[in-house]
């Protein structure tokens, strides 16, 4: 995929630590809602260091993607919150393309990769990539080796029958990690292949969870013999010893672009500015690593962390983020893998 050539050679080293805020006295500065799309250890370091850095207060709720898309739905007459960060760019795009989140340019964001800024101008300047992923999966060696099978490569080889009720993915009404999988997957085979794909594989899912990055973590514990999730999902349970493998399938796969938007009619409309410009900068993206979270960071002068999935590396589809991020394409989907997928026994 076009964008991520410069992964080829490395990036800049990141800033010193202290972000761009830290001058700023530590003392009431005012509040921060914040919705949060990714793990609870990395929503949590980022709500942290921001209230250190800038003095304000954060209030922090972590959901996933689709959840918080169905809250800010929920709540447009009456908006709670202030800021959505994190979780896959195609909520964000059809959150923007319904009024549901606010225009804004950011000084930082000539310091971002393209693949970020594309983000943005698709999202009509409403929502902007603060990092990217590729899509793929999770075994556990040692379940894949019980049950007398070579090690999977390939989507085509989470359909084999010794699988059944042995895959996990979550459910992609809830989660965008399962709706960009539902989306590649079209877009890989076409939309009658694709679906067709996906109610053989129906066959073999144990459950869809709620949020993306749970197949990853069962998998890791042998709870399920595969993981569908975000690469990145995966490598974190494989630094820290488990025996779980992750795979960029063989066909081609997808990819997310993480993104944040200002949520329209936000009460501290200030400090949401605030956060998004802080989020954006290497010293707040150099958070990500220590929390186990091994996505490739938006800014070009921030340090990608070595365990991050080599994505020049894999064959990735040209990924249609405005088409698929839409709302009429989101609801026409979704409607249709609940007919035609989801509701299929067993």
């Amino acid at each position: 995929m076009q964008g991520f050539q410069w992964l080829r050679t490395g990036v800049l080293a990141a800033l010193a630590s202290g972000a761009a805020f830290a001058a700023v006295p530590a003392q009431a500065q005012g509040a921060l809602v914040m919705y949060c799309g990714v793990q609870e250890e990395w929503c949590r370091a980022m709500s942290t260091a921001f209230e250190r850095d800038t003095g304000i207060k954060v209030a922090m709720t972590r959901k996933s993607a689709g959840e918080i898309y169905a809250q800010l739905k929920a709540e447009s007459a009456n908006p709670r919150g202030d800021i959505w960060w994190g979780g896959t760019g195609d909520p964000h795009l059809q959150a923007a393309e319904e009024g549901l989140t606010l225009e804004y340019e950011s000084p930082v964001n000539k310091d971002l990769h393209d693949w970020a800024l594309s983000q943005w101008k698709a999202a009509q300047k409403r929502s902007v990539g603060i990092y990217a992923g590729a899509l793929g999966f999770g075994f556990n060696t040692q379940q894949i080796k019980q049950k007398g099978l070579n090690e999977p490569k390939c989507w085509a080889d989470l359909l084999d029958p010794k699988l059944k009720d042995d895959v996990q993915v979550a459910d992609p009404n809830s989660s965008g990690t399962a709706y960009n999988l539902l989306a590649t997957v079209v877009q890989l085979m076409g939309e009658e292949k694709g679906f067709d794909y996906l109610k053989k594989l129906h066959k073999n899912v144990s459950q869809y969870t709620k949020s993306g990055a749970a197949p990853a973590k069962a998998a890791s514990l042998g709870e399920t013999a595969v993981g569908i999730v975000f690469i990145h999902d995966a490598v974190v349970f494989a630094v820290q010893g488990d025996p779980i493998k992750a795979v960029a399938p063989c066909e081609g796969t997808g990819y997310e672009i993480g993104s944040m938007s200002i949520i329209k009619g936000a009460r501290n409309l200030d400090n949401a500015k605030k956060f998004y410009d802080w989020a954006l900068t290497p010293a707040a993206q150099a958070l990500a690593a220590p929390a186990k979270s091994y996505q490739v960071p938006s800014n070009k002068n921030s340090t990608v962390p070595p365990q991050a999935p080599k994505m020049s590396e894999m064959k990735m589809i040209d990924y249609d983020f405005v088409k698929y991020g839409s709302s009429a394409e989101r609801t026409r989907l979704l409607t249709k893998w609940d007919k035609e997928v989801k509701a299929l026994p067993k």
